[in-house]
């Protein structure tokens, strides 16, 4: 086992670990929702009529902008593809490798859950979305993005954003009625699961290539 292996052993099974829960989690909670018919908790109506009475033309724009970023062909090929070539021009090649696994995998696993628990949409839904509401494919990915930058990128204010990216996606899911609140947090968890999971095959690489990129850059000493 070379330095690196040893480096990112523990990590791995963190990835390993942490993201198995999450999609497990994701999973039994499509299947307590499947369970429960199409009644949706308590917490989702209230919510739903709780954004109902935020209407402001403020929040309906943004809320339109976060659904054309996050999701359709904005969100497959503009993000992945973009984000991709933004790392290698940074000279991370394993980054962007990760990057795009982690994006198709989010993706995957979203339309996967969506078919299997069928779950059907608010009714008063103002966008156009795909089949299944559960779990939410835009707030899947946008935690598959700030997990991955995380990962890439280990600094607070990275973590800090990304949050604040995910939280925002999903109230403008939920604003739009397109989803449950629910929806969100399910697609929170399979988004950021898959993320860990896809960085566990990807550290060793991304480690070695993280270590090479710092010691290229001029000391300020």
């Amino acid at each position: 086992m070379t330095t690196v292996q040893r480096r990112v052993a523990v990590p791995v099974i963190a990835y390993l670990a942490v993201g198995s829960g999450l999609v497990v989690l994701s999973c039994l909670l499509g299947w307590w929702i499947f369970a429960r018919g199409d009644e949706p908790f308590a917490i989702d109506t209230a919510w739903n009529l709780l954004v109902a009475e935020l209407w402001h033309p403020v929040l309906t724009g943004f809320s339109h902008v976060m659904d054309f970023v996050g999701g359709g062909w904005f969100s497959v090929l503009v993000v992945p593809i973009g984000g991709a070539i933004v790392l290698i021009v940074l000279r991370r090649p394993w980054a962007a490798a990760y990057f795009l696994a982690a994006e198709a995998a989010s993706a995957a696993g979203v339309q996967v859950l969506k078919h299997l628990f069928g779950r059907v949409r608010p009714e008063d839904i103002i966008v156009i979305s795909d089949y299944g509401s559960y779990p939410s494919g835009h707030v899947a990915n946008a935690a598959t993005i700030a997990v991955a930058a995380v990962v890439i990128f280990p600094r607070v204010w990275v973590a800090i954003v990304g949050a604040a990216w995910v939280v925002l996606m999903a109230f403008s899911r939920t604003y739009l009625h397109a989803h449950w609140l629910s929806d969100t947090v399910g697609g929170a968890l399979v988004g950021a699961g898959a993320a860990l999971l896809v960085a566990a095959v990807f550290a060793v690489p991304m480690a070695r290539e993280g270590t090479a990129a710092s010691a290229k850059r001029p000391s300020l000493g």
